[in-house]
């Protein structure tokens, strides 16, 4: 019987594909670290997002095709993660260089539930083992301060610039609390754009692989400020099943078709209220209308949130639902569109050119 070797089980690899990338694991270079001891295999499998949706199915495709080589007896696959963002254009500005991917979270019109949906997608991207921030860029009505329950005000580091704040495992920073919580922010145009401006540039954001940006709702300032100055990777559009709310998102994206930021997909919020006692479905908003309007605007469905009260609760109460009740399906459903908002972006990056980290192989 031939010796087994690293080229053996890199071999065997090769036809195993990335569903979505659509390439070979090998190719791409994300089989690290292949390990032989007497007949266990072990290798490292770096994907491209820690909150990869399609992990179970790679580790199943992987643990198939080394076991069936000749003296293999056990296969120990590992996983590991390299978040990748787009490739820069050369030249370009960029306010925020230490973020890899920056994610606009964006409404056509206001009471859709937008902020609580950036708040647990951000969060539930940290519980997957990403290094998250977010921004409210919501200048006239910030409500990431009670939505992420952090009532400090931020410091100032050797740099002079702003610290941001830490709650639940992602970094914040929000206009709210730069001013007095009852000030009213009656400003124009450019004071507004000033204020996005410093939120980006003169907060010292850490190395992130993904920066969540909360806009206020329509399509103003803020956005087309935010549009021009940072790279942004993509926009996620947030909407509720009736009518009034889905005629919005056509003018949504088509605001990110103009600046020419693709939306990675739909998130529909308050999708049905199931009766704890019952447990029958109210479909309080309609049914399935983001569904349909994704599917009209050839744009990804990332998922239907249900309406709970906990949701309400948490939000009031300064501890997302992904924290305060992660077993509930309401925490599923952030769980798996956040999955899913993770794998578009990854094949975007990979679709913009980003280059894959080269195969490092040792035989033991």
């Amino acid at each position: 019987m031939k010796t087994l070797t690293a080229e053996n089980v890199l071999a065997a690899l090769r036809p195993v594909r990335d569903p979505e990338l659509d390439h070979s694991l090998v190719e791409l270079g994300m089989i690290k670290d292949v390990r032989i001891e007497g007949g266990r295999v072990s290798f490292l499998v770096e994907l491209t997002t820690p909150a990869c949706p399609l992990k179970a199915e790679i580790q199943a495709a992987c643990e198939r095709a080394v076991a069936g080589l000749p003296g293999v007896t056990a296969v120990d696959v590992r996983f590991g993660a390299q978040v990748r963002g787009p490739a820069g254009t050369p030249g370009a500005e960029n306010l925020i260089p230490t973020v890899k991917n920056t994610v606009l979270v964006a409404s056509g019109k206001g009471g859709v539930g937008k902020s609580t949906v950036a708040v647990n997608l951000a969060v539930a991207l940290a519980r997957a083992g990403a290094r998250v921030g977010l921004l409210d860029a919501d200048i006239y009505g910030p409500s990431i301060p009670i939505m992420m329950g952090i009532t400090e005000r931020p410091t100032l580091n050797d740099e002079q610039r702003i610290r941001p704040l830490a709650g639940h495992g992602i970094e914040v920073m929000s206009i709210g609390y730069l001013v007095d919580p009852d000030t009213a922010m009656i400003w124009r145009g450019p004071m507004l754009n000033g204020a996005v401006i410093q939120l980006l540039r003169d907060v010292a954001w850490g190395e992130l692989d993904y920066l969540v940006i909360d806009l206020p709702p329509g399509t103003g300032d803020v956005q087309l400020t935010v549009a021009q100055r940072v790279p942004v990777t993509g926009a996620v559009i947030v909407t509720t099943p009736q009518a009034v709310a889905l005629a919005d998102v056509v003018r949504a994206k088509m605001m990110f078709d103009k600046v020419n930021i693709p939306t990675l997909g739909l998130v529909e919020n308050m999708a049905g209220f199931v009766c704890p006692s019952c447990s029958a479905v109210h479909d309080i908003f309609a049914r399935g209308g983001g569904e349909k309007a994704a599917a009209d605007l050839a744009i990804s469905f990332l998922g239907s949130i249900p309406i709970d009260p906990r949701i309400r609760a948490g939000g009031d109460g300064g501890t997302p639902m992904v924290v305060s009740d992660p077993d509930s399906p309401a925490s599923a459903a952030f769980f798996r569109t956040a999955s899913l908002l993770a794998g578009k972006i990854s094949v975007h990056v990979a679709q913009s050119g980003a280059g894959h980290i080269p195969i490092r192989v040792i035989a033991g």
